[in-house]
């Protein structure tokens, strides 16, 4: 034993042999620092996934075959599960496996190799037209509220034209469609599509456009990615509600157009109200102005009859009335006075004759007989001359008096000619008289106004002399 342990420590000496493990630890160091990060596409086969969760599988292509890993971290950012026989596009870098020194490929990113092309083809395209500013949210227009007429850009066979027709017939009857027939996929489809749109900006003949499509692959909605698309919707002067696909897919006409429906279905409910809503709005609206209008009314009733009260009361018909009644109370007044006046001197008159045949001389002389005959004479005298001077002042008074009452007569006849005058200013009697008439309805109301008649309505016009009754013909 002693002797064969000498021979292998000699045979070994001075040479730098490798171990297993270092030699694939070192293979490993080497293939990962010296390749990098690579992208690899091939078909994918031999795929497992036990319970770490992570991805095992093979990529092959006609001559060789490459093994591949793919942990759970990465593999969950993936959007599918992959399968057999599936084209893939892969990211990754190169390794070894030590334990068994296998080569293989861990991978960071895995998508369907197609649908990765189109991909970086989508996001070139995107930030190009992002950076034009096509996606500027200040560049969208608002959509019409109520359109007129609805442009349809779509293919004419496709189930996406008969899903808006029949909501656009639904929701809202009054509006039109134009339909702008055009593929919606394949190698005609862009062209076709660039034209539609061009004749619509053109022609404005719509008042939104709809670009509509049913859901598919990202191959078939590629057309709705095309630069020239994007381009002709960014110059159409038509708003543009772009309809494609189903809710998880978008298009870069999605980000250009002035509105993103996630179906053609939604486009057109985006583009039109909702006819029962609008009638519902339109009920509430006109139940709100019916309110409106009879609070309207019953506030102007009020004030009419207040003013017709306040007229009643300031009418100049009343005014002349008062001040008619007025005169007769200082008619009467003054003839009380002047009765008053000519009793209280006539009791005066009466009380002096009382007075003055009580102290008179008669009576004291009236035993002196014919002795006394002349002072009679002269006492009879007195008396008549008394007498005299108490009817003189009493005709003096009774002067005065009529001169009074007629000077008073006299200033309230000038102030009652005065108020007169002043009543026919502005009397509607003087009006009559110049030729116009006053119009009252049938419950005697006056009309001034034209809206508060209907036609058929009797009315009675009130003349200077005498009143016309005649029936409403028409009305402005």
């Amino acid at each position: 034993m002693s002797a064969g342990y000498e021979i292998g420590a000699s045979a070994t000496a001075g040479r730098d042999v490798y171990s297993v493990s270092r030699l694939n630890r070192e293979v490993r160091v080497l293939l990962e620092r010296g390749l990098g990060v690579l992208w690899v596409e091939g078909e994918l086969s031999n795929f497992s996934q036990p319970a770490s969760g992570h991805w095992y599988f093979s990529l092959k292509d006609r001559d060789a075959q490459l093994r591949c890993a793919m942990y759970r971290v990465k593999n969950s950012l993936v959007g599918f599960t992959p399968r057999a026989g599936m084209q893939v596009l892969v990211r990754g870098r190169i390794s070894l496996y030590e334990p068994r020194g296998e080569f293989q490929l861990i991978i960071e990113h895995l998508e369907e190799a197609g649908v990765g092309a189109l991909r970086r083809e989508f996001e070139r395209v995107k930030a190009r037209l992002a950076a034009d500013g096509l996606f500027s949210a200040e560049r969208k227009r608002a959509l019409p509220r109520f359109p007129r007429r609805i442009g349809l850009i779509t293919s004419p066979s496709g189930a996406a034209l008969r899903d808006v027709l029949k909501i656009l017939a639904r929701r809202y009857p009054p509006a039109s469609v134009l339909i702008y027939p055009s593929p919606v996929q394949g190698a005609a489809a862009v062209p076709t599509l660039v034209a539609a749109l061009a004749s619509a900006s053109s022609r404005a003949e719509c008042d939104v456009l709809i670009l509509a499509r049913g859901g598919g692959s990202l191959e078939d909605l590629w057309a709705f990615n095309d630069e020239r698309v994007a381009r002709a919707i960014h110059a159409c002067t038509v708003p543009v509600v772009c309809g494609v696909g189903h809710e998880i897919d978008f298009t870069i006409a999605d980000f250009v157009a002035d509105a993103r429906a996630p179906t053609p279905s939604a486009a057109a409910e985006m583009v039109v109200p909702d006819r029962d809503a609008c009638l519902e709005a339109l009920a509430r609206s006109a139940q709100r102005l019916e309110g409106g209008v009879r609070r309207e009314l019953r506030g102007l009733r009020a004030r009419l009859e207040a003013i017709a009260r306040r007229l009643g009361r300031e009418h100049p018909g009343t005014r002349l009335q008062q001040q008619m009644q007025r005169l007769d109370d200082l008619s009467q007044r003054l003839a009380g006075s002047t009765r008053g006046a000519l009793h209280r001197e006539g009791g005066r008159l009466a009380e002096l004759r009382a007075r003055l045949q009580q102290h008179s001389p008669r009576h004291a002389l009236g035993e002196w007989g014919a002795r006394n005959q002349s002072l009679q004479l002269r006492l009879a005298r007195a008396i008549g001359a008394h007498h005299a001077r108490a009817a003189a002042h009493a005709e003096q008074l009774h002067g005065r008096l009529e001169r009074a009452a007629r000077e008073r007569l006299a200033g309230a006849a000038q102030r009652l000619a005065l108020a007169q005058r002043a009543l026919d200013a502005v009397s509607p009697l003087a009006t009559v008289r110049r030729g116009f008439a006053i119009v009252k309805d049938a419950g005697g109301r006056v009309i001034t106004d034209a809206a508060a008649v209907a036609v058929g309505d009797e009315i009675e016009a009130s003349l200077a002399r005498g009143t016309l009754r005649a029936r409403v013909t028409g009305t402005e």
